[in-house]
């Protein structure tokens, strides 16, 4: 509760009150904005419908849905393909699937500030539509998304919201990413499909309508654009221009770092319009609505005769619509006139309902009336000033579990809310008791409703990509006219396994090179019943292993986590090969195997990833000198040096190079990206330079060209790291590679690489390869990716007065914390090198 009362004030602080004139805003007899109504009532302004189109979390083009959204009122919406799993994560370890989970509530937490509606075609964690990591071809992307799968899933959002206009965020063109390009694509040919009956038919079975989108625009430049759209207005309301409001949402992209501070200012947005159905493309438009009727009054002016019998009824909704805006910012009379005009929207959704028309399209119709009786409802909720607040006594359940669920109602408006009704849905399995009958809420009257939750015995477990599995649902009536309202509660509801099981390490390499050492396994037994709990703990190890002995674990009430350790013993006979040790938890007769990783961060909330609790082993031979001490620049966005010292290897972590005595290393490595995380090492950069110069190793991980990295002084000699980063990769975990030195010790001592070693890669090759090094650097080999792009510097070494400095941006840390064997063999290579007994 006190992370999401920070994050609430932290949304106040960004829409403080601005005290400048409000003419354009409407009537008002003060000088003050509210922000919440303003942006509750201006939607109601038009019935335009604009949907954005990308492949990644943070694709969003903040600005122009900023300025749609906000400054307009347009029903806005982003479509994003994945979750963003393959990528990077600045702000925490997790990586994969969790990584997934907090780019995608980034994107949410980032589009409330924009008012813009939020979907993705990944469904589930591990679904096809996965982030892979960076492609350079939209043919490989959707080949490894499923083309028929990404393609029917968005025509069918697209039939869901029914856009009037669509816009990819980038083109299909070869500088682009290729999870950009194939959105690109597939949104051009969606233009024409989500308007066939014959494509994805059982779409139509399910209830949804063939939808015609009217106008697809591509971003463009000044000279090909067919439309200029002002963007960096200032908004009194917000206190901010549009762009402004779109950088605030984006530093909601933690994750990825995003988020930037810039000046007012003139911003335009070049549009190219691609496709159209509402008319000829012409050379020029003044607007991208033209064409489209903008509310309702145009709807009814663009009537044909034979279907005048609604042109009334638009025509007086849409009054009743721009009554409510000039109500603000008067909450009572907003509220009023909202209920008056659900009441109009009422009459004309039952008259088009029982009418036949020749013209119009009654399924279009239909769905801009019930987007504005939703847009209304809203509007009603802010001006009444009703607060409702949903919380738990238990958000995590258990299978069968029962908690209490507590609706908080407050009326601080100044009028009566009539008939209130608060009701509490769940799973049609769950048992919920506690409805009351309806009653009336003074101003200043709070009350609170108290549910009985019952969590079925066979409940699903908790899933973060769901709709909440408790929702609260609130009716009240005002001068006759009911509103009902949607909220989720407070907090994070999860079900979740009576335990929880987190092996430490999770992953583990056996090194075969050495001799069997014992092995402790810690498994971290979690009890999310939070009751007297007793459970039988086990590991189930590969076959020819000794199996290790099961422990009892006893909770008394209120304990939550005790840590069990075992011993095991690798066989001395353990050939070179991969292996899966499963901690398991007997518990009241159930089988449990699965571990919740939490994810727990401020400007998202509280979430988890529940998945198999096992750990993937891999037994591989690795040589290295025994005597090699490694100091290890810890970045904080890998695990290399924990996986290192796993196998044997002697690896320090330096926590504060100022103080650090580096001449009882014989060599030091930094971490990925470690002069964007560490300021110790930004500012200690001379003395790692002089360490080498005195005859130390320094091997330096792979690093953006923005983080602190000057490629003049950062290394010995110039280096510098290519930009635009996209083009400087090898996407290809696969690709073709050239050994230039196949003689020289990095490929031959202590390991002897092999073919195999550069087999079984994941994800990539190597990022933000350099794209300019000074003569003093030799290179070793060649990659190249599937487009033809070949890099040669993989791996850059240099003699630096009496020692030696590497630079190397292929990716090991996937390799290593992925326990691929060649990731192992030649990183230790790397790190053992002696430039002396060469």
């Amino acid at each position: 509760m006190i992370r999401k009362c920070s994050y609430l004030l932290l949304c106040l602080a960004l829409f403080l009150p601005s005290f400048i004139s409000t003419q354009a805003f409407g009537k008002s007899s003060g000088n003050d904005h509210n922000p919440e109504l303003w942006s509750a009532v201006k939607p109601l302004s038009t019935i335009t419908s604009f949907m954005n189109t990308g492949a990644h979390p943070d694709d969003e083009r903040s600005h122009l849905l900023a300025y749609l959204s906000r400054g307009l009122g347009v029903h806005t919406a982003s479509i994003i393909a994945n979750r963003g799993e393959g990528g990077q994560n600045e702000i925490g370890e997790e990586l994969g699937n969790g990584l997934g989970i907090i780019r995608s509530r980034e994107m949410i937490e980032a589009s409330k500030i924009t008012g813009v509606e939020v979907f993705h075609l990944s469904e589930t964690t591990n679904d096809e539509i996965y982030d892979f990591g960076f492609s350079k071809s939209p043919d490989e992307t959707l080949t490894k998304w499923g083309e028929e799968t990404t393609y029917e899933r968005l025509i069918k959002r697209i039939r869901m919201y029914q856009p009037d206009i669509l816009m990819p965020s980038f083109r299909d063109v070869e500088s682009q990413h290729g999870h950009h390009r194939a959105i690109a694509q597939l949104s051009m040919k969606a233009f024409e499909d989500a308007a066939d009956p014959t494509v994805f038919p059982e779409h139509l079975e399910e209830g949804l309508h063939p939808w015609q989108i009217k106008k697809l625009y591509l971003p463009a430049s000044e000279a090909d654009a067919t439309v200029n759209i002002e963007v960096g207005d200032y908004d009194p309301i917000y206190d901010m221009t549009y762009p402004q409001l779109g950088e605030q949402s984006r530093y909601l992209h933690k994750s990825q770092g995003m988020g930037r501070d810039i000046e007012p200012g003139s911003q335009i947005e070049y549009l190219e319009l691609v496709k159209s159905s509402v008319g000829e493309i012409p050379d020029q438009e003044s607007s991208i609505f033209e064409g489209i009727s903008y509310d309702f009054k145009t709807y009814s002016d663009n009537l044909k005769k034979s279907d005048n019998k609604i042109k009334g009824d638009l025509r007086k909704l849409q009054k009743k619509l721009d009554e409510v805006i000039d109500a603000y910012p008067n909450n009572q009379v907003v509220l009023e006139k909202s209920h008056q005009a659900l009441k109009q929207l009422f009459k004309t959704k039952r008259k088009v309902e029982r009418l036949n028309f020749r013209q119009v399209d009654k399924n279009d119709l239909l769905h801009r009336l019930e987007v504005k009786e939703n847009q209304l409802q809203q509007a009603s909720l802010v001006a009444s000033q009703l607060e409702v607040i949903t919380t738990i006594d238990q958000p995590v359940f258990v299978q069968g579990a029962e908690a209490t669920v507590t609706v908080t109602l407050k009326n601080n408006g100044q009028k009566t809310l009539k008939d209130v009704s608060p009701n509490l849905t769940g799973p049609e399995d769950w048992e919920i008791k506690g409805k009351k009958d309806a009653f009336a809420l003074h101003p200043g009257e709070v009350k609170n409703v108290k549910f009985s939750v019952t969590a079925a015995e066979e409940a699903d477990y908790y899933h973060p990509y769901d709709k909440p599995v408790l929702q609260t649902t609130i009716s009240y009536q005002v001068n006759r006219v009911t509103s009902t309202t949607s909220h989720n509660p407070e907090e994070t509801i999860a079900v979740l396994p009576e335990v929880g099981l987190k092996a430490d390490p999770e992953t583990l390499a056996i090194n075969t090179a050495q001799s069997r050492k014992a092995v402790a396994i810690d498994v971290e037994v979690t009890n999310y019943t939070r009751s007297p709990l007793e459970a039988e703990i086990s590991l189930q190890l590969p076959e020819g292993w000794e199996q290790a002995d099961n422990k009892d674990v006893s909770f008394e009430k209120g304990e939550i986590e005790k840590t069990i350790t075992f011993s095991i013993e690798p066989p001395e006979d353990l050939t070179d090969e991969s292996f899966v040790i499963t901690p398991i938890a007997a518990v009241n007769g159930k089988v449990l195997q699965k571990q919740v990783q939490e994810i727990d961060y401020e400007h998202i909330g509280t979430f988890y990833n529940i998945k198999n609790a096992d750990i993937n082993g891999m037994a591989l031979n690795l040589e290295f000198p025994q005597h090699l001490q490694v100091g290890y620049i810890d970045s904080g966005f890998d695990k290399v040096a924990d996986k290192l010292s796993e196998v044997g290897m002697n690896i320090t972590k330096i926590e504060d190079l100022e103080t650090a005595d580096l001449t009882k290393f014989d060599t030091v490595v930094t971490g990925i990206r470690a002069y964007l995380s560490r300021d110790d090492l930004v500012e200690q950069s001379d003395k790692l330079l002089e360490y080498a110069e005195n005859g130390g190793h320094v091997v330096v991980q792979y690093h953006k060209p923005g983080d602190n990295w000057d490629p003049a002084n950062t290394a010995p000699y110039p280096l510098t790291i290519g930009s635009p980063s996209i083009e400087w990769r090898v996407t290809d975990e696969t690709s073709e590679y050239n050994i230039l030195q196949p003689e020289h010790p990095l490929f031959n001592q202590p390991n002897q690489i092999t073919e195999q070693d550069w087999e079984g890669w994941i994800q990539e090759r190597g990022l933000y390869f350099p794209m300019e090094w000074d003569e003093q650097y030799e290179t070793f080999l060649t990659m190249t990716d599937l487009d033809g792009d070949q890099f040669e510097g993989g791996i850059l070494l240099t003699d630096y007065g009496e020692g030696t400095y590497l630079y190397t941006n292929l990716v090991w840390y996937r390799q290593i914390q992925n326990l691929v064997p060649g990731g192992y063999r030649i990183f230790t290579n790397l790190i053992s090198y002696d430039g002396k007994e060469e």
